[in-house]
């Protein structure tokens, strides 16, 4: 694609760049707009209720007459989990790899759309055209196999964007990062790198995922009279494969547990990258056929999530199995972090049932440390640095690496979502912002949970519920009934007997006020009662419950 002068390319990012998750970037060339990636994250422990987290679209539903296509390089919920909730919104097709989009596949059909939207499967080294750019997929390493850096070839110049990537030598299925393709890009010039900047604060390389092979095998030999029930992420399809292999070696039955692993284990099944031998994996109801020396279980919930299958067997919560002393427990991941809490509650658990937990040297990162973030820029060297998909001291690192060789301060660019980033061959600046943020998914509900209700919630939580309920004639406005005063998780009412009545007089006074002065709106009766009872609760036990006065109305 010929560079042209003067040209400038928007990138926006609308995700992803202040903690790990959401990652969604769109860029955009006068009537063209292509969107890489389109990702969720997990709530935090303060909204309560709230099921997933998305990033705003609003600025892309605007340009909905722009948008060529989304184009995602990997299958990671932080990278695909908002698409059927965006895809309804903005029915565009979608780009990916064959392993990412039949898991993309399998999240439409749960919410009724596949046949809706138009999918490709690409291949590496193919290129695709949308509007005014051309972009091409690079194979690259990730803890989930085809995963995808990406060449986008625009007007203004080339852009790398790796994707979540790491660079592993000895990788245990399939081919290594073509560090060749991005030698050659980096000969042609490259305009910007966005590069992922999850350990850009971990000095030298990540390990290679061959490395864990030995420990897995020791594992199972040394437990050979055992259950043994392993927790990783579902994705983690090479690691899913290894402990497949191991358990078939020692003539193990596998049972995958848990919604994630078994549509991840089937899809990757289906479209051949797990091997999976004959007769080993056996239904959950077939695990009473077997001693536990002859079963395996891989499940989810390594990160402690407390709906996740491995969190319901440590509560005693699951129905088919149950913890017993001498069971064998796998952690093959690392907390994210902000689960740490999670995952040591679950681990205690397990131990107090008797479960012997292993959660060290089973796991290896899928993101890249410093020294391999090094040797990309330096196959690369882009003129413009702009850190990818981290926390602000992720990236904030990744500025320095950047820095370290040899890029200028002024041309490394730490965004924050919403930021629209110009970029030309002369310079790069960011004078405008556009509508970002979360919408907050709560059961079927997008977006109708905001902050005042999440406040609500909280006060919900933390102080409890009074309602005050009371009757007035329609017409005299004279008081029939009540007030009557029921709580909800704020005290005990059997052990708050006085402290309930005494309310209840103080609001009787404050209503028969209201009456004496002829204040007959509801409104400012409900203001009245509110602000008394509040008064009087915070003066007597210095609390502040959420209260509902609620007046009817008879003839």
């Amino acid at each position: 694609m010929k560079v042209e002068e003067n040209a400038k390319i928007r990138i926006i990012p609308l995700g992803g760049l202040e903690a790990i998750g959401m990652n969604m970037t769109a860029f955009e060339y006068e009537d063209s707009i292509v969107v890489v990636d389109c990702g969720l994250s997990f709530p935090d422990d303060e909204m309560l209720g709230i099921d997933l987290v998305i990033p705003d679209i609003t600025y892309l539903k605007d340009n909905i007459h722009k948008i060529k296509g989304f184009v995602i390089t990997h299958g990671h919920e932080d990278h695909i989990g908002a698409l059927p909730y965006v895809l309804k919104e903005i029915n565009v097709p979608i780009y990916a790899t064959k392993l990412t989009l039949g898991i993309i596949e399998g999240k439409l059909k749960e919410h009724g759309i596949e046949k809706t939207v138009k999918k490709k499967i690409v291949k590496y080294g193919q290129t695709i055209n949308l509007g005014a750019f051309r972009i091409e997929f690079i194979k690259v390493n990730h803890s989930i196999a085809d995963a995808a850096g990406l060449a986008i070839f625009t007007p203004a110049g080339l852009i790398v964007h790796t994707g979540d990537f790491k660079i592993d030598y000895t990788p245990l299925f399939g081919d290594t990062t073509d560090l060749t393709r991005l030698g050659e890009l980096g000969k042609k010039g490259v305009l910007a790198l966005m590069c992922d900047s999850t350990n850009a604060t971990r000095p030298g390389f990540t390990s290679s995922e061959r490395n864990i092979v030995k420990t897995i095998d020791h594992i199972f030999a040394e437990n050979s009279k055992h259950r043994i029930i392993i927790a990783t992420f579902a994705s983690n399809v090479d690691r899913v494969q290894q402990f497949i292999n191991s358990a078939n070696k020692y003539g193990r039955k596998v049972v995958v547990e848990g919604r994630s692993m078994v549509n991840i284990v089937q899809t990757a099944g289906e479209l051949g990258y797990l091997n999976l031998p004959e007769n080993t994996i056996i239904d959950i109801e077939e695990l009473k056929n077997y001693t536990d020396d002859q079963v395996t279980i891989i499940t989810t919930g390594s990160q402690g999530e407390s709906m996740a299958a491995l969190s319901r067997m440590a509560a005693s919560l699951h129905r088919k199995i149950t913890i017993k002393p001498g069971d064998t427990v796998i952690f093959s991941s690392n907390p994210i972090p902000g689960n740490e809490k999670a995952v040591s509650k679950v681990i205690n658990e397990l131990q107090m049932q008797g479960a012997n937990v292993i959660f060290q040297d089973t796991h290896v990162s899928g993101h890249a440390c410093q020294e391999e973030i090094k040797l990309l820029y330096s196959l690369v060297k882009p003129k413009y640095a702009i850190p990818l998909h981290g926390e602000y001291r992720h990236r904030r690192a990744q500025a320095e690496l950047a820095e370290a060789m040899g890029l200028p301060k002024e041309n490394i660019f730490i965004l924050s979502s919403g930021d629209v980033l110009e970029l030309s061959e002369k310079e790069g600046t960011t004078r405008e912002t556009v509508q970002a943020g979360s919408i907050l998914v709560d059961g079927l509900g997008v977006g109708d949970v905001g902050n005042i209700v999440l406040r609500d919630r909280q006060n919900l939580a933390e102080n409890g519920i009074i309602i005050v309920v009371m009757t007035f004639e329609k017409y005299s406005n004279q008081l029939l009934a009540g007030p009557d005063i029921v709580s909800r998780g704020f005290v005990y009412v059997r052990e708050a007997e006085n402290l309930l009545e005494d309310a209840r007089n103080i609001v009787n006074d404050a209503v028969l006020d209201c009456v004496d002065r002829n204040i007959s709106d509801w409104g400012k009766i409900k203001m009245i009662v509110k602000d008394t009872l509040s008064d009087y609760l915070w003066k007597k036990i210095k609390r502040n419950p959420m209260i509902l006065p609620i007046i009817m109305e008879v003839e």
